[in-house]
């Protein structure tokens, strides 16, 4: 396989995740339960195998050492879909569960991985301006890894008809996820710090030179 067969088929496992998180989306608006089962198990194939893109990609990217700024900007900008596409249906899901309470928990949940990922893009968009790496940092491969299967879990305990999984573990595993968003937001503001410092520099030397 030549090199740029390699970087391609990384490319496409980053881009897929995108329209494998959009059948889930349709798939599990369509599944109520008492449905047919085999519904509910597409809808949950599509949705583990669209988390499992964001394993297969770095894996493969590094193994045929395809490793690209491209890839490491699209990987978080997919990620960006997958959580506006599955965190929001979770939340819908509890709601027409009748559990409310729950809803409440993915609501919060919700409101804290959006505005992550829209701080860090801000951040590193003001590093981009002194020519800072985009690459994705532990703190937020460790908050993707329990993020990605989380969602998978939830979405399990709310709406399998095979009920596996205790709702104790289900808030243990949300507490976790809370503390690794928690995490990646102080890891990430910590070391974009001193480029949000030198851009408020620039921007208050330039006023005062006007």
């Amino acid at each position: 396989m030549t090199s740029q067969a390699k970087l391609g088929f990384v490319t496409f496992l980053t881009f897929v995740r995108f329209p494998l998180i959009l059948l889930f989306f349709i798939g599990a608006v369509i599944y109520t339960p008492g449905h047919s089962p085999w519904l509910f198990a597409a809808a949950f194939a599509f949705l583990v195998t669209s988390a499992a893109t964001d394993l297969l990609d770095g894996y493969f990217a590094r193994k045929f050492n395809v490793v690209t700024e491209f890839g490491s900007h699209a990987d978080p900008l997919m990620d960006k879909f997958f959580y506006l596409a599955s965190f929001p249906l979770l939340v819908f899901v509890a709601v027409r569960n009748g559990h409310g309470g729950h809803a409440v928990a993915l609501l919060v949940i919700t409101l804290l991985n959006l505005s992550r990922d829209q701080w860090v893009t801000f951040l590193r968009s003001i590093g981009a301006m002194y020519q800072a790496g985009g690459k994705a940092k532990w703190a937020g491969k460790l908050r993707t890894a329990v993020n990605f299967p989380l969602i998978c879990c939830i979405y399990w305990y709310e709406a399998s008809p095979y009920p596996l999984l205790s709702a104790r573990f289900i808030h243990a595993f949300e507490i976790l996820a809370v503390l690794t968003n928690l995490i990646s937001l102080y890891t990430y503001t910590r070391d974009y710090w001193p480029y949000l410092r030198r851009s408020a520099d620039v921007i208050h030397q330039a006023s005062g030179d006007s």
